[in-house]
């Protein structure tokens, strides 16, 4: 194919049906504010840190106090048992990115989830200690406060301890997703003491949630930082019960974490910068590889929802996940061939293989070198001085591994599972993952975290990001796009239908309404396989904020208010704050 993928494109006479029941034509207008604003999963926390802000606080300081309250709040998936990532822009333009992702105990080898016949044991990596990596929330937290911050730490956390302690109120968002997690929660005897009540009954709306246990955790490591957590009594207890369930934690796991600062993965999409996360994600660097593919093709004029749109953006995702899966891992283990993928050059090659008639065969991609779940969370803040902070953290599975240290009231994750444990065998969430990523000890497994930040001429545009598991880079790329070239408001662009494509297995993932019949039926005639996932029908709750104008067109005019928000429409107890 040329390097002028359009001609091809639009000499196909197709007729774009907008998609029946689409989310966003009936989506809300975002939040409007002048001076601040933060969105996040629930809606306490987005409180906790908007009161930051009117306080003097910066972004960071807000992002701090938001994750402490998370995991008092957002059990499922905020956390100081977990770990994540958090891309920085400063007021001077000056981006950064911590990485306080979780780590392989030092105890971990290549086949621990393997039988003595090689196979994989199915729920070795997902439930139990076994499951849990090297926790880095705490520190990561920490290190985003002392060099980024203005407020102390005591400031930052005493919200939090206050909700574990004195409770809060349940609404149905926050019983929904207790209720979800009810199987797993009690299985482990002290987490069943915590999140389920008295009589074995899961919480009901209007109930009070108390956290006495998590509330003295958060309040050692209020007085004494991060060593309470990774030096002191926290962590002999987290490593006392892993030892005593067939656990490998090792105190000297804890004691030798540390948040990695590295520079975060730019490019450039239509005279917009794209600022995201480093190995060891690979969201950053699949979103720009995406959008390099995609910039040659006019997709503003061929439309949302149209054949031709989704197909390049299919053909996109398909080839920039053969190189996700294949060539990038631990920055610290693997040498990851990260300017190759971001060269526009790499991207025009992709295009040249990519027909604008035909589905490509995904068998018949190998890898060019040599996920987490649902139950992450995002957060999007930015400050009256326009300081931005994007932070994606997670447990991975719906409340981790299931497990809490008893007397800790800190649910640990399941982030083993993220590793490849057999290379070519799908995870948890499908993917089919190569040697890059292979289990060694204090590895951080691949990621698809992708909290991401965007600007324009020198000035904050965009913050967003979303949980989502390996799809969390198409959910990311996706508000972007709807954003820039389909001119969507922020809330639209997060509430609109998605596709989804991660190379194998070679389908087509679609929400329901995302594509039209007409739409469905051209994809098929060229060879996709387009259906709705039933296991997952609705997935992600991205978390937007959008700068000078509801969207591109008032932006461009130059009206509107300084900030706009939006909280997904998929999330039960999110909202958008803003002053």
């Amino acid at each position: 194919m040329s390097s002028s993928p359009s001609k091809a494109l639009l000499l196909s006479l197709t007729i774009t049906i907008a998609p029946v029941g689409s989310a966003y034509p009936a989506s809300p207008h975002p939040v409007s504010a002048e001076n601040g604003m933060v969105v996040t999963a629930q809606h306490l926390a987005s409180d906790i840190g908007i009161n930051i802000l009117k306080k003097g606080g910066n972004a960071v300081d807000a992002a701090v106090a938001v994750g402490y309250a998370l995991a008092v709040v957002y059990p499922t998936a905020g956390n100081i048992g977990g770990g994540g990532f958090m891309t920085i822009r400063l007021k001077d333009g000056k981006t950064t990115f911590l990485d306080f992702r979780e780590r392989a105990p030092l105890a971990a080898t290549k086949t621990m989830y393997l039988d003595d016949k090689g196979e994989r044991v199915k729920g070795l990596s997902t439930s139990g200690y076994l499951a849990v990596g090297v926790p880095g929330s705490v520190a990561g937290l920490e290190a985003a406060r002392e060099r980024y911050g203005t407020l102390p730490r005591q400031e930052l956390m005493a919200p939090a301890i206050r909700l574990a302690s004195e409770g809060f109120g349940l609404e149905q968002g926050d019983v929904a997703s207790l209720q979800a997690g009810f199987k797993k929660l009690s299985k482990d005897k002290a987490s069943a003491a915590i999140f389920l009540k008295p009589d074995g009954k899961p919480f009901e709306i209007g109930e009070t949630l108390k956290q006495a246990d998590l509330a003295l955790s958060l309040s050692n490591i209020s007085e004494n930082g991060p060593d309470a957590f990774y030096k002191g009594g926290i962590a002999e207890e987290i490593v006392k019960a892993s030892a005593s369930a067939g656990g490998i934690l090792a105190k000297v796991d804890f004691e030798q974490y540390q948040v990695r600062e590295l520079a975060p993965v730019t490019c450039n999409y239509r005279g917009y910068e794209i600022v995201s996360s480093p190995p060891p994600s690979s969201g950053g660097v699949i979103i720009c590889e995406i959008l390099n593919i995609l910039e040659a093709y006019p997709i503003a004029y061929l439309g949302y929802g149209s054949a031709e749109t989704v197909h390049v953006m299919i053909e996109a995702m398909r080839h920039a996940y053969v190189d996700r899966n294949s060539a990038l891992g631990d920055p610290d283990f693997v040498k990851n061939p990260v300017s190759k993928l971001l060269d526009k050059g790499y991207a025009a090659e992709i295009r040249e293989r990519i027909s604008p008639f035909k589905a490509g065969i995904s068998a018949d991609l190998k890898p060019a070198a040599s996920g987490e779940s649902t139950e992450t969370t995002h957060y999007s803040i930015i400050d009256k001085d326009g300081n931005a902070v994007a932070v994606t953290y997670t447990l991975n599975g719906s409340f981790g591994a299931g497990v809490m240290a008893p007397g800790t009231g800190i649910l640990l994750n399941n982030e083993m599972d993220d590793f490849t444990a057999k290379p070519g065998v799908p995870n948890l969430y499908g993917l089919v993952q190569g040697e890059a990523n292979a289990i060694e000890p204090k590895k951080s497994p691949l990621s698809s975290m992708s909290p991401t930040i965007i600007s324009k001429d020198g000035k904050p545009f965009m913050v967003i990001g979303s949980p989502g598991g390996a799809r969390i880079i198409t959910i990311t790329l996706e508000a972007i796009i709807n954003v820039i070239d389909h001119g969507m408001t922020i809330q639209e662009a997060i509430d609109a239908p998605r596709v989804h494509h991660q190379w194998l297995p070679d389908k087509v993932y679609m929400e329901p309404f995302a594509l039209s019949a007409d739409t469905m039926k051209l994809l098929s005639e060229m060879g996709h396989d387009v259906s709705i996932d039933m296991d997952w029908p609705i997935w992600g709750q991205a978390a937007g904020i959008l700068v000078g104008g509801e969207d591109l067109a008032e932006i461009k005019e130059g009206g509107g208010a300084r900030y706009y928000g939006a909280m997904d429409s998929r999330a039960g107890a999110g909202a958008a704050r803003g002053y």
